[in-house]
């Protein structure tokens, strides 16, 4: 028993350094001002129109990303649990290949791609078809989202399905039910957990993100995370920014608790 505390011992020093601390550090710089006297004012900027707009946008495109994201992954992840091992590890490999390139340059590629004399409108304008107006939109933002996190959503729910007894479809068919209801009945309801997973994986990083608005945004649409950004960096106001954090860490918190209520008595009942 006492090795196994010790063999904790590094854990433990990794959580108090790199989590428990800095946490701390932003709770005493949004509950205090230039002074160091506490004061709520920090927390009462996330009221304020355009700190209200940006949140507001910010849950909006997440949300739209993660649903996106669900109806692109859901279908990918039931072919790959189909698959015989030798192929599902090559696909799966090729899937999550990007992931292995550094997230700005993946974005950065992305830019390139979109920009209005980027690759994308060069070979459309080769064709004499009309070029796309995509870059600095929300819509290239929800793209650059996609794009990032759609590898977060398929492995869950991949993990989920490809773990799924096929006798218990094959009993789900022997008594009479079509591909649809054995779907509906038997495989949705036993993926559940992968899926709220995948949406917890998604939804939390395109909430915080601002790295993508900023080069697919072209720093024209603020996101809550480009409003913290800007409050540290550009302002230097760490009070600000630390109270913006700690209302969006209370966003994150309380969609991982309503996604966790969800999962537990889905999945429970599933099973």
């Amino acid at each position: 028993m006492k090795s196994k505390r010790l063999l904790a011992g590094p854990y433990l020093f990794w959580s108090v350094s790199f989590v428990v601390i800095p946490l701390l550090v932003i709770v005493y710089y949004a509950f205090t001002n230039d002074e160091g006297g506490f004061t709520f004012s920090n927390l009462a900027q996330i009221t304020t129109a355009e700190n209200l707009k940006a949140l507001g946008l910010s849950i909006l495109l997440s949300l739209v990303s993660t649903v996106v994201c669900l109806l692109l992954a859901y279908p990918l992840a039931m072919i790959l649990s189909q698959k015989n091992v030798s192929q599902t590890s090559f696909i799966v490999l090729i899937f999550i290949l990007p992931m292995w390139m550094n997230f700005l340059l993946r974005t950065m590629a992305w830019q390139t791609l979109l920009e209005k004399n980027g690759v994308i409108n060069s070979i459309l304008e080769f064709l004499h078809l009309p070029a796309l107006e995509i870059i600095n939109t929300p819509a290239a933002i929800i793209l650059g989202m996609v794009y990032n996190f759609l590898p977060f959503m398929v492995l869950p729910i991949y993990n989920v399905l490809v773990k799924i007894d096929p006798n218990v479809l094959n009993a789900a068919r022997d008594l009479g039910a079509n591909s649809v209801q054995t779907f509906l009945k038997v495989t949705l309801p036993l993926s559940i957990p992968g899926v709220i997973s995948g949406i917890t994986m998604v939804f939390v990083p395109a909430l915080t993100t601002f790295v993508i608005s900023d080069l697919l945004g072209g720093g024209k649409i603020l996101l809550i995370g480009n409003v913290i950004e800007q409050s540290f960096k550009q302002n230097s106001n760490w009070h600000v920014g630390s109270g913006l954090s700690l209302v969006l860490m209370v966003f994150i918190i309380a969609s991982m608790a309503m996604v966790a209520k969800y999962d537990k008595e889905d999945g429970g009942a599933a099973f």
